[in-house]
């Protein structure tokens, strides 16, 4: 029999720890040399830095990589937030149950198919529409999904909180408002409905959960009717009422939904006009509020088949009972009245969307109150209102402090009044601007504050969120200069590319 002996000393030999002590010492080189060469850097550029900007201070180096720092924390953690939304199944809200026949959808895996929804733990501010979504969070890999369209939930510090996506693009978002009763005993306003309305031309609109995005009800058109693209709630938020057109006389239609019943439709009016764009709720809380853009399109179409013949018109209606209780009508046929805004002493706020010759000069933001006998132009320096190249997107009012902002894709700007004097304060080059809502700090808390307190959000698409503040109500004694000087204005970026309309809750 063949014996190995093998020797005790060489099998239990341990390995040489010379390469690692290499190892270390070469890692700990190579630190050093990053860390010389960035100061040796940093020292540099602060070098070049000083020479322009004498107050330059080493320590800004060290607040632009702690704010580095937050940002790749913050896309960490939605990252993980996104991961574990993908690997759970989609779940409908409490109620989402009792989806009802009437809705456009009645299968839930169908529902959930349609949509993905991913969630951060913060309490929302605004919602947008969003045209654009960044595929990883669209589910590009998703064949089903062949669009990035969507609808995201913006905190206080203008991030998203929620992302819902969408299987067509969206208009108008409606926040449900809370009614005193409601108000008295919810814990919070999270719990309300958000809708979400399609594009015009578009067949549905979208019920989602304000606090989560989350999906609830998808409602389908009636039959030989489309909606407008906005919607406005009566002001206990029971009702909803949406602009609809009548597909065989292009009558516009004013439809009425149930929210307290899964957003059943109850009953419709006329709107007395052709193509019902935005509708709002007077304070009085019984009187709609309807702008008719006077432009006839077919089903499915976006066609505008009579600019020559339009007939634009404002319209108050009774709620209640669809009783036509007043109507005006522009200076020019082809002065689309389109986008709304309601300051709480009852004045309406007015978007125009001009269809005429490009070199016809027309005011395009107007104002109204029930008994005038026609519209009150602002004031626009030089009456050069071509600089909004004849279309208004949105329209919000700050009641608080008689501001008003519209914004205009075209035009590449959003642009601030004062409606104590109804002057013009000045504008902010944003390219294709087109949300518009007022910003309210939720830190500010001494009320005479005006600066800190509010101002306007405008979101574009380039995806930037923009905090548009005037620090002094405007007076008639300041310069050109003076006045642009007093626009403050802050972004914020983000990787997709915001749509029409933002709304505040």
């Amino acid at each position: 029999m063949l014996t190995i002996n093998v020797n005790a000393k060489t099998a239990d030999k341990k390995p040489d720890k010379q390469p690692y002590y290499e190892l270390l010492a070469t890692s700990a080189l190579t630190a050093l040399g990053s860390v010389v060469g960035t100061a040796a850097l940093v020292g540099v550029h602060h070098h070049y830095r000083k020479q322009r900007q004498p107050n330059a201070s080493l320590r800004d180096y060290g607040v632009g990589l702690r704010s580095q720092l937050q940002l790749l924390t913050q896309f960490r953690y939605a990252c993980q937030q996104a991961a574990l939304a993908w690997q759970q199944a989609y779940r409908l809200p409490t109620g989402a149950e009792h989806f009802s026949h009437h809705n456009s959808v009645t299968d839930f895996s169908a529902l959930r198919s349609l949509h993905t929804t991913t969630l951060l733990p913060r309490p929302v501010c605004w919602v947008s529409g969003v045209a654009s979504m960044p595929k990883n969070i669209a589910l590009a890999h998703d064949d089903s999904h062949e669009n990035d369209f969507g609808v995201v939930g913006i905190d206080a510090d203008r991030q998203i909180v929620w992302q819902t996506t969408m299987p067509e693009r969206v208009h108008d978002i409606v926040v449900q408002p809370i009614s005193n009763a409601q108000n008295s005993s919810a814990k919070n306003d999270q719990t309300r409905d958000v809708v979400v309305m399609g594009r015009r031309p578009s067949e549905k609109f979208w019920v989602l959960d304000t606090a989560n995005g989350q999906v609830k009800f998808a409602i389908k058109a009636s039959t030989q009717r489309h909606f407008y693209g906005h919607a406005c709630y009566s002001l206990d938020g029971k009702l909803l009422y949406v602009t609809e057109n009548d597909t065989i006389s292009l009558d516009g239609k004013v439809g009425v939904y149930a929210a307290y019943d899964d957003y059943k439709k109850i009953a419709e009016f006329d709107s007395y006009g052709i193509g019902p764009h935005e509708l709002i709720m007077h304070p009085d809380g019984d009187t709609l509020v309807i702008a008719n853009g006077g432009i006839k399109t077919e089903q499915a179409s976006r066609e505008e088949l009579n600019l020559d013949s339009m007939h634009p018109s404002l319209v108050y209606l009774n709620r209640h009972n669809g009783t036509l209780l007043e109507q005006i009508t522009p200076e020019h046929n082809q002065m689309s009245v389109r986008h709304l805004a309601m300051h709480n002493n009852g004045t309406v706020m007015i978007g125009i969307q001009f269809q005429g010759e490009k070199h016809i000069n027309v005011p395009l933001v107007l104002t109204h109150k029930r008994g005038d006998a026609d519209f009150t132009a602002l004031e626009m320096p030089n009456n050069q209102w071509q600089r909004f190249h004849q279309y208004i997107a949105s329209v919000a009012v700050d009641s608080e402090r008689n501001l008003l902002c519209v914004t205009t894709p075209i035009g590449g700007c959003a642009a601030i009044y004062d409606l104590n004097t109804r002057a013009f304060i000045g504008d902010v080059n944003l390219p294709d601007c087109a949300g518009a809502a007022v910003f309210f700090n939720q830190s500010a808390n001494k009320k005479d504050d005006n600066t800190e307190k509010s101002g306007f959000i405008v979101s574009d698409g380039q995806g930037q969120l923009t905090k548009i503040s005037v620090d002094r109500v405007a007076s008639a004694e300041l310069s050109a200069s003076d006045k642009e000087e007093r626009l403050l204005t802050d972004s914020k970026s983000h990787t997709m590319s915001f749509d029409n309309h933002l709304q505040a809750l």
